[in-house]
């Protein structure tokens, strides 16, 4: 199985970072599903900027929190 790292810009211009299997079915929860992350809830719409795969769920929320680590710049610089 594929594990997914993303960041979504949200509408007022903030970022999210989090992990899916599924990046389609994950976006469409953020932007109308109460399955969103509360954060996007009130954010909507958010639209995927960046994403990574991972072969291991571990690896991939290993990733997720260096990215949450990073500063707005950084994360900016990756896409």
């Amino acid at each position: 199985m594929t594990y997914f790292v993303y960041i979504l810009e949200c509408a007022d211009g903030t970022l999210y970072t989090g992990s899916t299997t599924d990046l389609e079915r994950r976006l469409e929860e953020h932007n109308s599903s109460d399955k969103g992350a509360r954060y996007t809830r009130t954010r909507r719409p958010v639209k995927f900027k960046y994403s990574e795969s991972f072969g291991s769920q571990s690896d991939a929320q290993r990733r997720e929190y260096q990215i949450k680590q990073l500063t707005r710049p950084q994360k900016l610089a990756l896409f």
